[in-house]
């Protein structure tokens, strides 16, 4: 495994419910974020390289979803099993504030605060997939299984056919 310099609270907080995982180091490029690019950049494909979405509902607040990064949230599936009539992604100026991430670097670990979280059922078909470990330049590389039980997550198809 790859060692980084500092340790992510992503990374304190699976390290502490020894989760093992692999860091994933990548050059971030400021004017290409997307999940595409970071795949291409750690070398692996876009199905496993998942990305963590943030998103409102109208009934029943702030859901987080992570989904392959080639793929786009199918919003009206994710508003329904939300229990929501509307679902919008939160605007990124309010991602900071929300999450305590920022765009490109947001991890479904460690927010502020525990918000409901589905994973893309895509997931399962992987022995391991990778998440943001919280901070732009680093993917980490580790179990959906684990990383479903540490979440307290729901799989389902989120992703537009």
């Amino acid at each position: 495994m790859k060692e980084t310099k500092n340790k992510t609270n992503v990374m304190r907080q699976l390290d502490k419910a020894k989760i093992p995982y692999e860091p994933m180091l990548y050059e971030v490029d400021e004017d290409n974020l997307a999940g595409t690019h970071i795949a291409e950049e750690i070398g692996l494909p876009c199905e496993i390289v998942f990305k963590t979405l943030v998103a409102r509902g109208d009934r029943n607040g702030i859901s987080v979803f992570c989904i392959p990064s080639g793929a786009e949230l199918n919003l009206k599936e994710a508003a329904h099993l939300t229990g929501d009539k509307k679902l919008e992604l939160v605007p990124v100026k309010e991602l900071l504030n929300l999450t305590g991430y920022i765009r490109g670097a947001c991890s479904p670990i460690g927010m502020k605060k525990h918000f409901p979280t589905y994973i893309d059922d895509s997931c399962l078909k992987h022995e391991k997939i990778t998440i943001s470990a919280g901070i732009r330049g680093i993917q980490l590389l580790l179990s959906p299984d684990a990383l479903l039980v540490f979440l307290g997550a729901a799989t389902a198809h989120l992703t537009m056919d």
